[in-house]
Parts: C-alpha cells; sequence; structure tokens
C-alpha cells in the first residue's frame, strides 16, 4: 500500500512538472510580441530599483511619489532622447540616400581618388590583383549602402503605420517598470523562492545575474553612448556627411571587441587623406585613436569596478550572436547569456570539488558574497 501511495505520488509530481513547463512556455509565448519592452523594463528596474528604494527612505516611505520621480527621469533622460535620436537617423538617412542616388556622392570617383594617393608600388599591388574595376566597386559597394541607407529611411513609413504598436510597447514598458521600481524587492523574492535549486546556488546565480546586468549597462552601454557620442561631435566639426548615422555606427561597433569604432574612422581618415585634406584626416586619427580610442580604457574600470574580462572571442561571438538571434536587445542578451553559462559551469566546478573535498576529507572551499561579486563583474568586464 505504502510503495502504491509513493508511486502515486511520484505520478502527480511529474505530472504537476510538465504542467508548470507548459504553461510557463505558454507564458513565454504569450509575452513574446513584448518581448523588448519587458526586458528594457526588467533592465530599469534592476538599475534603478536600488536608487528608487533610498529615494522613498528619504521621503518617508512615500514609494508611489519616489517611483513617479525616477521614472520620470528615465523617460527625460533616456525615452525621449532615443525617440528625436531615431527621428533624426532616419531623416538624415534619407538625405544622405538621396544625394547618393542623384549622385552627388559618388562612391567610383571615392574610390578612384583613395588610389590615386596610394604609393607607385602600393598602386602596382592594386593593378596586379585587379581592384582596379572601380565600375564594379562603386555598384556592390554603393548598393549596400544604398540599401541600408533606403531601409533606415523605410523606417519612417513603417513606424507610422505601426505607431499604435509602437506606444503599445512603450506603455508597457513604462507601466512595468514603474511596478518593478516600486515592489521590486517583493517580486525578487518571490522569484527567488519559486526557483526549484538549492539555496546556495540559486543565490549565487540570481545574484551573478544581477551584477552581471548592471555591468554590462554600466560598462558596455555607457561607454558606447560616450564613443558615439564623442564621434559624431567629431565629425559634425568636421563637415563630413552623415555625421549622425556616423556616430550611431560608431557607437555599435564599440560594443564589438577586435572590430570597435576604428571599422568607422579609419576609412573616413583614408578618404580624407586621399582627398588631400591632411589636416582634417590628422584630425580623425589623432581623436579617434587618443580620444575616442581611451573612452573604454578610462570609463570601463571606473564604472564596472576593474579592468578584468571575458576573452573577447567569446564576447565577440555572443553579440553577434544575440544581435542576430534578438535585434538590438541582443546585445545585451548576448554577454548576460555567455557571463551566466560561465558562472553556471564555476558553479559545477566548485560543486565537484565540494563534493571532492568532502570524499577526502579536506576542508571545503566557500565562495563568499563578495567573491561572487567579484566572478560576476570580472566575466563580464571586457574592453571594446
Amino acid at each position: 500500500m505504502g510503495s502504491e501511495d509513493k508511486r502515486g505520488l511520484q505520478t502527480e509530481d511529474i505530472g504537476f512538472a510538465v504542467l508548470v513547463v507548459v504553461i510557463s512556455l505558454a507564458a513565454a509565448y504569450l509575452l513574446a510580441p513584448y518581448f523588448g519592452a519587458v526586458l528594457w523594463g526588467v533592465v530599469a528596474a534592476i538599475m534603478f530599483q536600488p536608487m528608487t528604494a533610498k529615494l522613498a527612505t528619504r521621503m518617508g516611505g512615500r514609494r508611489n511619489l519616489a517611483t513617479s520621480i525616477v521614472l520620470f527621469g528615465l523617460i527625460a533622460l533616456f525615452v525621449v532622447p532615443t525617440i528625436l535620436l531615431g527621428i533624426s537617423i532616419v531623416n538624415e538617412a534619407t538625405a544622405l540616400y538621396q544625394k547618393i542616388t542623384s549622385g552627388q556622392i559618388d562612391f567610383g570617383r571615392i574610390l578612384q581618388q583613395i588610389q590615386n594617393a596610394l604609393p607607385r608600388r602600393v598602386r602596382g599591388m592594386v593593378d596586379e590583383y585587379g581592384l582596379t574595376d572601380f565600375e564594379t566597386i562603386r555598384r556592390q559597394f554603393g548598393s549596400s549602402i544604398t540599401s541600408g541607407l533606403q531601409a533606415v529611411a523605410g523606417r519612417a513609413l513603417t513606424l507610422g503605420q505601426g505607431a499604435l504598436s509602437f506606444v503599445a510597447a512603450l506603455g508597457v514598458m513604462l507601466y512595468l517598470s514603474y511596478f518593478l521600481l516600486r515592489d521590486g524587492e517583493r517580486y525578487g523574492e518571490m522569484v527567488r523562492t519559486s526557483m526549484p535549486l538549492h539555496a546556495e546556488t540559486r543565490d549565487s546565480l540570481i545574484e551573478n545575474f544581477l551584477l552581471v546586468v548592471r555591468a554590462t549597462m554600466r560598462g558596455t552601454v555607457v561607454v558606447a553612448v560616450v564613443q558615439g557620442l564623442l564621434g559624431g561631435i567629431l565629425f559634425s566639426v568636421l563637415g563630413i556627411e552623415g555625421a549622425l548615422i556616423w556616430g550611431v555606427l560608431m557607437g555599435f561597433f564599440s560594443l564589438l571587441p577586435a572590430v570597435g569604432t576604428g571599422i568607422i574612422w579609419v576609412p573616413v581618415a583614408i578618404y580624407l587623406f586621399a582627398a588631400g585634406d591632411v589636416m582634417k584626416a590628422g584630425i580623425v586619427v589623432f581623436c579617434g585613436v587618443f580620444i575616442i580610442g581611451m573612452v573604454d580604457n578610462v570609463l570601463r574600470p571606473i564604472l564596472v569596478g576593474r579592468d578584468t574580462r571575458l576573452p573577447d572571442f567569446v564576447v565577440l561571438i555572443a553579440t553577434l550572436s544575440g544581435l542576430e538571434l534578438f535585434g538590438l536587445n541582443g546585445f545585451i542578451i548576448g554577454p548576460v547569456i555567455a557571463a551566466l553559462f560561465i558562472s553556471v559551469w564555476n558553479q559545477h566546478r566548485d560543486r565537484r570539488e565540494a563534493k571532492a573535498a568532502v570524499a577526502e576529507g579536506s576542508p571545503i572551499p566557500v565562495q563568499t558574497e563578495a567573491g561572487a561579486a567579484k566572478a560576476a563583474e570580472e566575466a563580464v568586464a571586457h574592453p571594446s
């Protein structure tokens, strides 16, 4: 009789576990249309919930008022500038696309100028390898650029048609952010106590996740924004066409190690030199190396805490894969998944070592909370 009850209990447990998985997958599918909005709402809460809690304490426990102040601050500092930046990029991409299609910007002429500025020996090598078919290069390279600009310019119509969806997603993000900022500690405790993991593993993973998100946002997004802003200002001062677009691209490429902002400003410097504007070319090179390039080395250790890092190849693959799978959201999802992957396997290794130590009668190494925090920060801080 006891064995039958035990079998029945096991069957019910398995059935309930399957039900939990199915309902969880259904909930994830339900949230999929607003995945980006939910993601950024959670990120905003992780970043600014501690600030909201401190502000509420100083205001005598008025959490609603403190949350409203923080949320309106986020709207003013991040949401509104991002919308205005998107509108400006679309307008500038449209103007640049029109200049390319009308012939005001001719890539064939630009490439010819660069070739003429090359040393004689280099030009001989270019001729030898048949790289002088500028018409073909112009068609291929120019069509790629114009297609990209046309896609960006087309976003104006897309945004107009999908304005309701955009407003709905923005509303979901802000609405979710409000409740997570106000009651984040309570919701966090509910998630923590619901996770089917051993207490020490669960707490360590949650701590690592929070630290990884915060370090990624501070050490990656802030650096990308600063580098893109400096690059855009530099190009604008020098009178380079499409300064805003190039600045945004520099910020984007700064997310990728071994690539960085140089993929934008180096070709521009080469073109300026070939066009005979040596002074502007020198300014671009100097600012690219000693101002834009040094931002990462100066800001990241301050924002993250110390100059430690994931291997560059891990960051590069995780970021590119994240962008491919999740769009712009992937630049945070990719590195976070990579850092948590390493963290999980490190915990697996520690658990095996602890079991081996128990079997041998040796003292068990204990990872403190400070050690976990340090490991998480080391896992996410990486150079661009």
